[in-house]
């Protein structure tokens, strides 16, 4: 594909007379690993609030794959082919494992939830969620209380839940947040892998910077509600204004 998957212009977003973000304009090509980074308070969130439909765009506008998205609700938005994980784990604590990711796999059917349970009888489906545990490790967990999970497996429940939705794009909002060493190299090694895969273009927020440096093809700074910055992890690195502005370092006299 010659053009990029995500193409967004000028978004900007206010609350009263605080600019939360301003004028942004970034592409994101099919298959990239991008990083978004930024200091507490640096827009990340609204931008990505924006992204997925959760917040209007003050101005500017969002394209995926060549359609004008700016304003859609999550729903539609999802639809198309851009699904988000959260921050905090966003999951079904009373169903099942497996239950989980069928709920997600009846929504891409077009079945309404109500329909679940009917559907959660259907073969194929449960077929459908089983492969996408396998993918993510959590085949052995399938019949557990997803309520009783480790945070790692619930973290990861929630990507095998965004992978159901089967989406083109996703926005992964820190999703090592609040993870072991262990557990960090084991979403870091999933999500490389699933790159790999040819399936997934990938926009990452993350704070560990180990993790941005070892997965990124590219990162984005944004400071204060603007794009700040953008290359290869080395040019970030080397970035004296990434460094004062993120790193919090100050120029030596």
């Amino acid at each position: 594909m010659n053009e990029p998957i995500l193409s967004v212009r000028g978004l900007s977003k206010s609350f009263g007379g605080v600019h939360a973000v301003q004028n942004v304009s970034l592409d994101v090509w099919p298959r990239e690993k991008v990083a978004l980074i930024g200091p507490n308070g640096a827009g990340k969130t609204t931008f990505y609030n924006m992204l997925s439909g959760r917040l209007r765009p003050s101005d500017g506008s969002v394209s995926f794959e060549g359609q004008d998205i700016t304003g859609l609700p999550p729903h539609r938005i999802s639809r198309l082919g851009i699904s988000r994980s959260f921050q905090i784990t966003n999951i079904f604590s009373e169903l099942s494992v497996r239950q989980n990711v069928e709920v997600a796999l009846t929504a891409l059917h077009g079945k309404g939830l109500q329909m679940f349970r009917i559907a959660s009888r259907d073969r194929a489906l449960r077929e459908e969620a089983e492969q996408i545990l396998a993918q993510l490790g959590l085949a052995e967990l399938a019949d557990l209380r997803a309520g009783v999970l480790s945070y790692g497996d619930k973290r990861l429940l929630e990507i095998a839940i965004v992978l159901a939705t089967r989406p083109r794009l996703v926005l992964l909002d820190e999703p090592t947040a609040g993870m072991t060493p262990e557990e960090t190299r084991q979403v870091t090694r999933l999500i490389r892998e699933l790159a790999a895969s040819n399936t997934y273009t990938f926009l990452i927020t993350e704070h560990d910077m180990s993790v941005v440096f070892d997965l990124a093809d590219r990162i984005v700074v944004m400071h204060r509600g603007q794009l700040l910055a953008e290359g290869s992890p080395e040019e970030i690195r080397n970035n004296k204004a990434v460094r004062e502005a993120y790193l919090g370092e100050e120029e030596e006299p």
